[in-house]
């Protein structure tokens, strides 16, 4: 397909509308739709800055709602389907699955059934060839399990070992998607992703979380003893692995697409007070800007650190291992660790506002 037309599902969310700036940045002449539930996750105000182009269409819907997609599919000729929409956070799943089964399992299976019956189906009835098409599936690291700190990063033949009623959903969708690549022939291709960061990151994840308490004195808790390890992955080099896949990929295949970036969470807290601390040295209208953040202003937002209670079944330690990805695609993360925080720590010092009205909505 030279030229796609896109549907992003979950696309005003944070790893979807970053897709989506991305995707319309780099291939101007395709057109995206967007379909998201506008859920606590979902943002709207995230595609201010692209939302009066006119290849991007909105639209404010649920992907449980099998015939608007069905819609969707044949009234833009999609042909490209990227499904970023999901219950993602761990807590939540932990003490209330239900709405994670309910968008992650039977909401990848209302897409799959939209797919399935519009680009494969209806053709054959119509003694048409099927649609070109691909049916791309977001997934993420922690359908493996968790690592011992010996242990090789997860490859893409690792057993599922999920842990959380997250993590379990996110296993389950990716055996629907497989299983409708195998029974149907539908065109599929799956990533799983390590931790995402950078901007557009809702305020509960943990380092906006982090930002967010800096600046207004608020503790910075950590799980444990924070020696929970991560492989953190900027959202950017992301869209450009899932374009890869896109673009290059074999149908039925997973690929995975990580950092090669392992951080210790204690180590995460310790670093964005630091950058928190220096920021505040070098530009003190921050000091005017955010009067609440007086540790940081002192230089002392370590003060901050506060140890709480391990959440239930944490993970100690998920590693992406990209090698197949690198190999096959030629996927390269562009970010280290450094350069992809401090862009992220910029960027939410910048747009105060964004934020803000997030956390202003959750507490009214």
């Amino acid at each position: 397909m030279t030229n796609k037309t896109l549907l992003v599902t979950g696309g005003a969310g944070f790893i979807g509308v970053n897709f989506v700036h991305y995707w319309l940045a780099n291939y101007p002449n395709d057109k995206v739709v967007v379909l998201d539930a506008l859920t606590y996750a979902g943002n709207k105000a995230s595609l201010n800055d692209v939302i009066s182009n006119p290849k991007l269409t909105f639209v404010h819907g649920n992907i449980c709602d099998t015939a608007l997609v069905e819609q969707l599919l044949c009234e833009h000729g999609i042909n490209t389907l990227v499904h970023f929409a999901a219950e993602s956070h761990v807590d939540r799943s932990i003490t209330g699955p239900d709405a994670f089964i309910e968008t992650n399992i039977l909401g990848t299976y209302s897409l799959l059934k939209a797919a399935k019956k519009v680009w494969i189906d209806t053709p054959k009835t119509n003694a048409q060839p099927a649609v070109d098409h691909r049916f791309h599936h977001v997934s993420t690291d922690e359908v493996y399990g968790s690592l011992a700190p010996s242990d090789p990063p997860f490859k893409e033949t690792n057993p599922y070992e999920p842990n959380s009623p997250y993590s379990a959903s996110k296993a389950s969708s990716d055996h629907l998607v497989r299983a409708y690549h195998h029974t149907y022939g539908l065109q599929v291709t799956t990533s799983n992703c390590s931790n995402n960061y950078g901007p557009y990151h809702f305020p509960e994840k943990l380092i906006p979380l982090l930002i967010t308490n800096i600046l207004h004195d608020k503790p910075l808790p950590v799980y444990g003893d924070g020696q929970q390890i991560r492989d953190w992955l900027y959202v950017e080099d992301h869209a450009r692995g899932i374009d890869l896949v896109l673009n290059k990929g074999k149908v039925g295949e997973n690929y995975n697409i990580g950092g090669h970036n392992e951080w210790a969470n204690i180590d995460i807290v310790h670093l964005v007070c630091k950058l928190m601390n220096k920021a505040f040295a070098e530009d003190h209208s921050l000091t005017k800007k955010y009067p609440a953040a007086q540790l940081a202003a002192k230089g002392n937002a370590e003060q901050l650190i506060t140890f709480v209670t391990d959440r239930a079944g944490h993970d100690r330690r998920y590693a992406i291992d990209a090698t197949k990805t690198k190999a096959e695609l030629g996927y390269q993360p562009m970010e280290s660790f450094e350069t992809g925080i401090n862009k992220t720590l910029q960027w939410y010092l910048a747009n105060d506002a964004w934020w803000s009205a997030i956390l202003n909505s959750a507490h009214n």
